[in-house]
């Protein structure tokens, strides 16, 4: 965006061509010309007050969405620690219960081939000694 010292170069720039262009005419008396300068000046003004206003709004509107999500984001935060806390509440054993239940596994996934060749060898034993 232009800085308000540019934007004013810039209108009267533009106030310049429209006097070069025949818009604003200079056969007119000298007292008109004061007044149409006067009120080109007045409108001028008024346009970079209201510019200035609406840019002053924009930067407040910028600063409170700021503020907004900076809060958003602590909350967020919180939040999260709150959970990790209940959840820790709600189930204290859980963690030692998964740890107990893998020891199990693993031990019933060891003990599967030792039980079926245990049973091989009774069939076997009962097949060819107690016939």
């Amino acid at each position: 965006m232009s800085t308000p010292k540019q934007m004013e170069q810039q209108q009267q720039q533009q106030v310049v061509k429209m006097k070069n262009s025949g818009i604003i005419s200079y056969n007119s008396s000298p007292m008109i010309d004061d007044k149409d300068e006067e009120m080109t000046r007045s409108a001028l003004s008024a346009f970079r007050a209201k510019e200035e206003e609406i840019e002053r709004k924009r930067k407040e509107v910028s600063d409170k969405v700021q503020a907004q999500l900076g809060r958003v984001e602590e909350e967020t935060k919180r939040l999260a620690e709150i959970r990790e806390k209940l959840e820790t509440f709600v189930d204290p054993a859980g963690k030692e219960v998964t740890i107990v239940r893998k020891k199990v596994d693993l031990v019933n996934r060891e003990l599967k081939p030792l039980g079926q060749s245990c049973q091989r060898k009774v069939k076997y034993l009962t097949k060819h000694f107690f016939f």
